[in-house]
């Protein structure tokens, strides 16, 4: 039969200093993630952004933009260039974001002529490089190019990214501060910890492009472009980029030949019917 201790000697629960402040800062970093939220002034959700208001998204942005545009070359000096960037810019917001709240959406061709990319800052710092378009073909896959990077920026990406961040540091630590025994100074394994952390936002990362894509779809077909042209555009960066080294599932961005299945099953489902007649290639 089995009997259980008698009460006396039943050996007690004992939790070290160590644990319980790391369960103290976990449950911290949780709580403060969870609590801290911000409302979306272009899609009205809640999102958790550690307290980061869009007027915040603004400052960040701008704060950010100098040493960013540095990297890449400066701004390219062909004002022609840049006045088409502009245009199909200023395009996309009149026609697809009429209300853009507290952003200050500007657009900027770099002069970097090896770089294809095209990236956002938080509050509406919009960048094409220059070897990017040179790539592309029609007005149409240039406006997908900003119409993703202005997904960005509404979605909040760069804000989410901020606080999933800082849960993670808080976590991070937690997670060292439980395994460290000082008799074994070989127990700390930061490396550990942060390797979990950034697998967590690079699963992130994608789901925020696969969100802007469809942000690309719809602007690029609200200001009368045709959004089959983001498939011309995922073409492009499939032959930039030379075949990949990498599963998709370790990558921040998804493949783009996988990204064009996706951008065909959101057209089918948004005009089901068809598209419109009198779309800009």
């Amino acid at each position: 039969m089995f009997r259980l201790p008698a009460s006396g000697n039943r050996p007690g629960l004992r939790l070290s200093p160590r644990l319980i402040m790391a369960g103290v800062v976990a449950m911290g970093s949780i709580v403060a993630f969870l609590v801290r939220t911000e409302t979306n002034p272009i899609t009205g959700q809640t999102q958790r952004v550690a307290g980061i208001t869009p007027e915040d998204d603004v400052r960040m942005g701008l704060a950010a933009m100098p040493d960013l545009v540095a990297r890449f070359g400066g701004e390219d000096p062909d004002a022609e260039q840049q006045a088409l960037v502009d245009r199909v810019g200023a395009r996309l917001l009149e026609r697809g974001v009429p209300e853009q709240g507290p952003y200050e959406f500007e657009f900027h061709l770099l002069a970097d002529p090896k770089t294809i990319n095209a990236f956002a800052l938080p509050g509406g710092q919009v960048f094409v490089t220059s070897a990017l378009l040179d790539e592309l073909k029609t007005e149409g896959e240039l406006a997908g190019v900003l119409g993703h990077e202005i997904g960005h920026v509404i979605e909040r990406h760069g804000a989410e990214h901020v606080a999933r961040s800082q849960l993670m540091q808080g976590l991070s630590g937690a997670a060292v501060l439980a395994s460290y025994d000082p008799d074994r100074p070989q127990s700390r394994t930061p490396q550990m910890a942060m390797m979990i952390g950034q697998l967590v936002t690079l699963r992130y990362g994608r789901d925020d492009e696969l969100e802007s894509d469809r942000w690309g779809v719809t602007l690029t077909a609200r200001a009368g472009y045709d959004p089959r042209t983001m498939i011309g555009l995922m073409k492009v960066l499939q032959e930039a980029s030379g075949g990949r080294s990498v599963p998709e599932w370790q990558s921040s961005h998804p493949d783009p030949g996988n990204r064009i299945q996706r951008i065909e099953h959101i057209i089918a489902e948004e005009w089901p019917d068809g598209l419109p007649p009198g779309l800009e290639p």
